[in-house]
């Protein structure tokens, strides 16, 4: 229970951001003229935001199945070096790390990598209870969408800012609570300097890449400083 009531402490900004998201997603889905259950299939299953939404155009498009392929792998490609960070962690797991890997969303990575579990606790329930609730949180929200949509005498449209929103709070707090600023400002640089060579259809994976190279870089430069 105290595991619990901490993971929940720890996700409740995605509470908010992924039920708005899912209801929004849920709404665009049922007007397709999909079934409730639906919705509910690909929280579960997919329980990927991006991909979802960019799969709506997709099957209104009649795209493929291989189209459908391609454009998984490139929206979420990056989750390739999210993963990275965390293999020897949830290798040490058991059974449940199959399901974190699953999980590891844009928004539950930001809190794993910020987390400070207090010494009394069971860091490996802690982690997979934030998992298992951020997935919950974008079920109901894509079921409540779908339940719902008939209902709503509104659009809601421009809902999905509401990750984007999520993570600027998160860029800050980790600007205020780290010293460092120089991994953050390669970020940018390479963020923004992929995004002017490659454009916005295609700047992420390189830029992703650069910036990994240069924090290796920098992370090798700073234990050779301090030999």
């Amino acid at each position: 229970m105290k595991e619990l009531k901490f993971a929940f402490k720890q996700t409740l900004p995605i509470l908010f951001s992924y039920v708005f998201m899912g209801i929004a997603f849920g709404i665009m889905l049922v007007q397709l003229g999909y079934h409730a259950i639906w919705a509910i299939a690909f929280a579960v299953f997919v329980y990927a935001g991006s991909l979802q939404f960019a799969l709506i155009g997709l099957i209104q498009a009649q795209g493929s199945i291989w189209q459908a392929a391609l454009m998984a792998l490139f929206i979420n490609a990056r989750h390739i070096f999210y993963g990275l960070s965390f293999i020897e962690r949830f290798r040490k797991i058991d059974w449940r790390r199959f399901y974190l890997i699953f999980s590891l969303t844009d928004e539950t990575y930001s809190v794993l990598c910020n987390l400070l579990c207090p010494k009394e606790l069971d860091e490996d329930k802690v982690i997979f209870l934030i998992s298992l609730l951020d997935h919950l949180y974008w079920i109901v929200g894509c079921t409540l969408g779908a339940i719902i949509k008939e209902a709503l005498p509104f659009g809601l449209e421009g809902i999905e800012f509401s990750a984007t929103a999520f993570f600027l709070v998160v860029v800050i707090k980790q600007w205020q609570e780290n010293q460092d600023h120089f991994p953050a400002i390669i970020g940018l640089i390479s963020g923004l300097s992929c995004l002017c060579l490659f454009k916005a259809d295609n700047f992420l994976i390189f830029a992703l890449i650069s910036c990994a190279a240069f924090l290796l870089l920098y992370e090798a430069f700073n234990k050779r400083r301090k030999e």
